[in-house]
């Protein structure tokens, strides 16, 4: 059990940073599947590889619970109102993946979900941030609050969350470049980014616990817990060290490290045959 506890860890790690840095958590969980395999059933791992970034999400919810909260009792009306709008915002944004997701979901997974598309994808998506970042140089975000992010707004980012569910673009990636494009601050991309990974990954994740119900083995509970927590806490550094880092730089790293991986998954692959 305890080697399988530990595995579970290293995969929390992994899932937390690479969740919420635009770097793609699938494409690292698909490199690192390659060294760490779990000792489960295939139905549990499939549930297992979607909870654990449930408790990703609770980071998000954890951070910014203030931001989120429309009932906090130190809000005043127009704080209220104003928290109710970034909600409103959030599920403008979340209906285009929803339905391209539900409509698609079994075809994208048929004919997608493989280390060539997501090799390809990383390094497609590193370039681009490299592109926008130069083109943006020096240009001032229209785009500099919430109350600045207006509904149509949300809905053509959410358009941009589409891309995500191309495995490897990354949600994070896929969103911050669409939303920096169209002229948005980089703390306003990112923070927006995170709120609308909530209702996407509570729902998938509830659909994915009923789909396997609640009958773990002691194996598997020990398995899922640890690795919920592990990449609870470590979403929770990975988010605090985006946030204070974009506010001084760009994403031109995270491009770079992109195209690394890319080309590290296109070497490995055709080297193992």
């Amino acid at each position: 059990m305890l080697i399988e506890i530990i595995k579970s860890i290293i995969l929390g790690i992994v899932q937390g940073i690479s969740e919420w840095l635009p770097i793609s958590s699938t494409g690292h969980m698909i490199l690192v599947e390659e060294f760490i395999t779990l000792n489960v059933s295939a139905e549990f791992k499939e549930m297992f590889f979607v909870v654990i970034q449930l408790a990703s999400i609770l980071a998000v919810i954890l951070i910014f619970f203030h931001k989120l909260n429309p009932f906090s009792p130190t809000k005043d009306d127009s704080e209220k109102k104003e928290t109710w709008d970034i909600w409103k915002k959030v599920i403008i944004g979340v209906i285009p993946a929803g339905v391209f997701g539900l409509l698609f979901e079994d075809v994208i997974n048929e004919k997608f979900y493989n280390w060539q598309t997501v090799a390809f994808t990383l390094i497609l998506y590193g370039v681009l941030f490299i592109i926008i970042e130069n083109k943006n140089e020096g240009r001032e975000p229209k785009i500099q609050t919430f109350a600045d992010l207006t509904y149509k707004t949300a809905l053509i980012i959410g358009l941009f969350q589409v891309l995500a569910l191309i495995p490897g673009t990354s949600r994070s990636g896929a969103t911050i470049v669409g939303a920096i494009l169209i002229g948005t601050a980089r703390p306003i991309a990112a923070e927006y980014s995170f709120f609308l990974s909530i209702p996407v990954m509570v729902g998938a994740s509830a659909l994915k616990l009923l789909g396997f119900g609640f009958s773990f083995t002691s194996l598997e509970l020990a398995v899922l817990i640890s690795g919920m927590l592990v990449s609870f806490f470590v979403s929770v550094f990975a988010i605090t060290f985006l946030m204070n880092y974009i506010r001084k730089n760009d994403f031109k790293v995270f491009g770079w490290y992109r195209i690394g991986l890319g080309v590290l998954l296109f070497a490995y692959f055709f080297i193992i045959g």
